[in-house]
C-alpha cells in the first residue's frame, strides 16, 4: 500500500536536518548554550509533527500540533538570538522555513479543529 505524502512531515524533516548544520556552525564558533537550545527545540518539532500522526484521537492530534508549533515559537526565538547577536552566525534561509513551518502548523490545528467542531454537530 502506497503512502501518501505528508508535507509538514516532511518540511520539518528537512528543517531538522538543515538545522543540524548550523548548530554545527555554532558549536564550531564555540556559540554551545545557544547551539544546545536550538537542537533541542528545533529537532523537537519534527519529533512532535510525527508523534502526531500515530495519535490516539483529533484531540490528541491537535495537542501534539500544538507542542510542536510551541516548539517553532522557541526555535524562532534562538534563531532571532543570533540575529541579533553581532558574534553569532545567522541562517536566514531556516528561518524563512520556520516562518512556513509555524503558518502550516497552524493552518493544520485550525483547519482539524473546524472538522472537530462539524463533527460535533451532525
Amino acid at each position: 500500500m502506497e503512502q501518501k505524502e505528508n508535507a509538514i512531515l516532511n518540511l520539518t524533516i528537512e528543517f531538522s536536518i538543515e538545522a543540524i548544520s548550523f548548530v554545527e556552525k555554532l558549536e564550531a564558533q564555540r556559540k554551545f548554550v545557544v547551539a544546545n537550545q536550538l537542537i533541542k527545540s528545533a529537532t523537537s518539532i519534527g519529533a512532535n509533527v510525527h508523534e502526531a500522526q500515530n495519535a490516539e484521537s483529533k484531540a490528541d492530534f491537535i495537542h501534539k500540533l500544538k507542542i510542536a508549533h510551541k516548539e517553532a515559537d522557541e526555535t524562532m526565538y534562538w534563531l532571532t538570538i543570533c540575529e541579533k547577536s553581532e558574534s553569532y552566525p545567522t541562517n536566514k534561509e531556516l528561518k524563512d522555513k520556520l516562518h512556513i513551518i509555524i503558518k502550516v502548523l497552524s493552518k493544520i490545528i485550525s483547519s482539524t479543529k473546524q472538522k472537530m467542531k462539524i463533527a460535533a454537530i451532525n
